[in-house]
């Protein structure tokens, strides 16, 4: 069994990809890369068939009829052999030095008698446009560098709520939740998010930034309307039966001023 699955969904992702594969690799044969190849219409495809016939023991490829990104997970989770579970989009990228620390961490994880299920850690965003960045910590919120539970920790604010890029699962996890993404839906990265959460008991959370949310293409998925519909779907999944009472008693409602 590997350590992580990285999956990457990629659609029409040619000219950028390559940086967010090489941010992975690094992570060595412990680590398996899953680019999913979602109907692309660029060689997107084509590179990513080269990184599995230049890196056989670490990179897989899917080819598929497009799904949208949340089939692309659905694919990553199905086929993952990693203890545990990161999704990477192929816009982003991980910071070379994070990773190595969470690779580490990991190692600890899979040596105990119950592991983790859950690990956390810090995401930026990059805006390119003014070369600024925006650090999204949950030091305020969570102990660091420990196992802990739910019952430890106060609640989190709309502003540091969880995202795909806090989250890495153990892939265990994801499966015993039935998870399941919609396909050709946006926003499903919040349904991946709290849906496996009420099945995770022990928790680990590291200050350090270790995903980079890329900010600035033209077709980027990423402006304040979108991070606003974002908000509204969390109210949403807030109401539904997959465990309600569970996540408003940790996260605080979008209308929520505190």
């Amino acid at each position: 069994m590997k350590l992580i699955t990285f999956t990457v969904p990629c659609y029409n992702s040619a000219a950028y990809m390559d940086r967010c594969v090489e941010t992975l690799l690094p992570a060595g044969e412990e680590a398996e890369i899953i680019l999913v190849d979602d109907g692309s219409k660029d060689d997107t495809g084509k590179i990513a068939d080269a990184y599995a016939e230049k890196y056989p023991n670490i990179v897989k490829v899917i080819h598929q009829e497009n799904g949208g990104h949340g089939e692309g997970v659905n694919q990553g989770i199905r086929n993952a052999s990693g203890m545990y579970f990161k999704v990477v989009d192929s816009d982003d990228w991980l910071d070379a030095e994070a990773l190595q620390k969470v690779m580490q961490t990991l190692r600890g994880f899979a040596a105990m008698e119950q592991p983790v299920d859950l690990l956390m850690c810090n995401y930026v965003y990059e805006h390119v446009v003014d070369n600024t960045h925006h650090t999204v910590s949950y030091k305020s919120i969570l102990p660091q560098d420990r196992v802990f539970s739910w019952d430890e920790i106060g609640r989190f604010p709309p502003s540091q709520n969880i995202l795909m890029h806090t989250v890495i699962y153990r892939t265990q996890i994801l499966r015993d939740s039935g998870l399941e993404l919609p396909k050709h839906t946006f926003y499903v990265d919040n349904v991946f998010v709290y849906q496996p959460l009420p099945l995770c008991q022990r928790l680990y959370y590291m200050d350090i930034d270790l995903y980079r949310y890329f900010i600035g293409r033209d077709d980027n998925k990423n402006d304040v309307t979108l991070i606003v519909l974002r908000h509204f779907m969390y109210s949403l999944l807030f109401q539904t039966s997959c465990g309600a009472t569970f996540l408003s008693s940790r996260f605080c409602k979008v209308t929520d001023s505190r």
